[in-house]
């Protein structure tokens, strides 16, 4: 079940992303390890110390005010692409600064009240402990239904659908929340706009091998 949550989390957060420009995240490595056993990599179980500021200073999280490091695991969409692209290639002990663009962040949706549209986020970061995290779910290959490499409006809609019945939510699949869901996927994944996602396409978890 809570393979099932990560991956409904990741699709829905396509819905957090209109890249209507695209910059670059800058890094800043700020305190380097002498000693380096292991650097982070896609599928890692990270441990983190953070804070969270917008470009003009203000400050809105920090893991340390509240004494308690965050965990999660590296490329398969749990968090922001700012933090999937500059916490890689990362040793324990290290510490970076990652200014982060809207569209690598939250876009012009922003969150909630303390991030506005368009705001781009500093994160001054430290690395506690990575370590092998458990192999993600092939998402593409559970949306896949038919089997064609290719995934369509009804697949994407039909298994976000029921991803919300095995949690309890009844969305309905003509409402015009579920159908902007289903288009803001399209519109971030479809980059050729064929109306299909194919593999190569797809950012989500998946394998090699289908």
């Amino acid at each position: 079940m809570a393979n099932n949550v990560k991956v409904l989390g990741f699709l829905l957060a396509f819905a957090a992303y209109v890249f209507c420009q695209e910059e670059e995240l800058k890094i800043d490595v700020t305190h380097t390890v002498e000693k380096c056993e292991r650097r982070t990599q896609k599928h890692d179980l990270v441990t983190m110390h953070y804070v969270g500021k917008l470009d003009n200073g203000t400050q809105f999280d920090s893991s340390f005010e509240r004494n308690q490091p965050f965990q999660f695991q590296l490329g398969i969409g749990q968090v922001i692409k700012g933090w999937e692209q500059g916490l890689l290639d990362m040793c324990p002990g290290e510490k970076r600064t990652l200014t982060i663009p809207p569209n690598l962040a939250y876009g012009d949706k922003g969150a909630g009240d303390a991030i506005p549209p368009d705001s781009t986020l500093i994160f001054e970061v430290e690395l506690v402990h990575t370590a092998d995290g458990p192999v993600p779910p092939n998402v593409f290959k559970q949306i896949d239904v038919n089997k064609d490499k290719e995934l369509s409006h009804d697949e994407v809609s039909d298994y976000l659908l029921s991803q919300a019945v095995q949690h309890g939510q009844n969305i309905d699949k003509d409402s015009e929340d579920h159908k902007n869901v289903v288009q803001t996927i399209f519109d971030h994944e479809d980059k050729d706009k064929d109306g299909v996602i194919s593999l190569d396409e797809f950012s989500g978890p998946k394998h090699d091998e289908l």
